[in-house]
């Protein structure tokens, strides 16, 4: 069953005093396209992370947001005694070079670069932390491929009566193709009597069938619904397969386009060029509706 390109899928976790909270969501794009945010800590899981989107999604822009607080005491900063104590022994300087005393807050000092310093994790703990944020993103995105699933569903549905709509326009326009043929030679038969009506030229039928036989095959079409109703067939197929479709789809729905159009380039009657003015209308429905498609 095909999928849809939009989902969403989040998950908490409180482990060891630190909370983590993931959010995934993923919209519509050609290709597959992510974006990946992870706090301080965390920057080490990316690749990982990147390879389970990668396993599990074909296509979409796919966005994935990781916040980590730690609510333990070994949440506090390391501080760097080196680069404080330059930063002080720097404005005591500027103090004997001003002749005016200068106040130092240690407050301020904590917030210069390079003073606070998150604590450094060692294999131990990268590995526990990377664990911990490798099955949660499994579990948003178990989560966001069942919204996709669904979603799919519901264009699977919407896909099929447009095909099916599709195919009742096609029938139409096939049932009234071999009509045209047949009212265009009486046509001409009738309009080729009443100019000769006065003259003592006599009717060549011949003339009129070689005529008539001529516009037969500038305007069959026979070959172009044909191929329709096959891509039509084969369209109904991948719909309903497992894989990823939205390209085979979409590539579908063009090769339909592409034969409505020469049937409306080849028709000279009305009532075709009207059902052609719905069938490519339809058709348009169908390939706004596969962009949805992974």
């Amino acid at each position: 069953m095909i999928a849809s390109m939009t989902g969403f899928g989040a998950t908490q976790r409180f482990v060891g005093g630190v909370r983590y909270s993931i959010e995934m969501r993923s919209v519509n794009h050609r290709y597959f396209k992510s974006s990946i945010k992870l706090p301080d800590g965390a920057n080490f899981a990316e690749p990982a992370i990147e390879a389970q989107l990668r396993k599990k999604l074909t296509r979409g822009s796919v966005s994935l947001t990781l916040r980590i607080r730690n609510e333990a005491a070994t949440a506090a900063y390391d501080i760097n005694h080196r680069a404080l104590s330059a930063y002080a022994d720097a404005l005591g300087q500027v103090d004997r070079n001003a002749g005016a005393p200068v106040t130092i807050d240690l407050a301020t000092l904590a917030t210069l670069p390079g003073v606070c310093q998150l604590p450094e994790m060692n294999d131990e703990q990268r590995e526990a932390r990377g664990g911990i944020v490798r099955q949660m993103v499994t579990d948003a995105l178990d989560q966001l491929l069942e919204m996709r699933r669904r979603e799919g569903q519901a264009l699977h549905d919407d896909l099929v009566r447009l095909c099916d709509a599709t195919r009742q326009l096609v029938q139409e326009i096939d049932e009234r193709a071999p009509l045209v043929i047949d009212e265009y030679h009486q046509r001409l038969a009738s309009r080729v009597e009443r100019l000769l009506a006065n003259a003592t030229v006599e009717l060549d039928r011949d003339a009129i069938a070689r005529e008539v036989a001529l516009y037969a095959e500038r305007s069959d079409i026979s070959e172009e619904m044909v191929r329709l109703r096959a891509h039509l067939d084969h369209f109904a197929e991948v719909c309903g397969g497992s894989s990823a479709a939205g390209r085979k789809l979409d590539f579908l729905a063009q090769e339909m386009l592409r034969e409505a159009n020469t049937i409306g380039s080849k028709s000279n009657d009305a009532w075709i060029a009207r059902g052609v003015v719905e069938l490519k209308a339809t058709i348009d429905r169908i390939k706004e509706q596969v962009q949805n498609v992974e």
